[in-house]
């Protein structure tokens, strides 16, 4: 009964599990053209269900690539280019606000003393810089750096400036 069975193929593993069609060697020659030209897992396989006919799972594509030896090609490298060139952007953005600016550059502080609502320090066009408080009262001083320093008016103004909006973006 048994010699019945293989005789008919009823036996036969074929039968029930689907086959996993192989590519000639042609096909495997376009399939590491098209790895060389950036092409993925997930659109390879679409691309040989489309092109060849053949049906393979993702896992059994990426087996495909490891056996033929092909190292996949990642082309998202071009967005950290995109990174650096608004970096440089923002660098020269920056260059120029503190050129029209007259240089001064104002910090405020993360953490703020007993009896302040803000803290600080800036950096005035000439180099000299202050560390700066506003009470509770909204009163501003000034403390540190040379003794008798005094900031041109521009500068001032520019600091009063840059003060007020960065304190707004804190939401004081």
């Amino acid at each position: 009964m048994i010699d019945d069975i293989q005789q008919n193929g009823a036996g036969d593993d074929s039968a029930t599990s689907p086959s996993v069609d192989v590519p000639s060697e042609e096909q495997k020659k376009e399939i590491a053209r098209w790895v060389a030209d950036g092409m993925g897992l997930s659109e390879l396989q679409k691309t040989l269900d489309a092109e060849f006919g053949i049906v393979m799972t993702y896992m059994d594509v990426r087996f495909l690539v490891d056996d033929l030896d092909l190292s996949l090609v990642d082309l998202e490298e071009p967005t950290p280019e995109k990174d650096e060139a608004d970096s440089v952007e923002d660098s020269v953005a920056e260059l120029d606000d503190m050129e029209s600016t007259g240089g001064v550059q104002v910090e405020v502080d993360t953490v703020v003393p007993p009896g302040a609502m803000a803290s600080g320090s800036v950096v005035f066009s000439d180099g000299i810089s202050k560390s700066w408080t506003i009470d509770q009262f909204g009163r501003l001083g000034m403390s540190g750096g040379q003794e008798g320093y005094k900031p041109s008016d521009e500068d001032l103004m520019e600091f009063q400036r840059q003060l007020e909006a960065s304190l707004r973006g804190k939401g004081i």
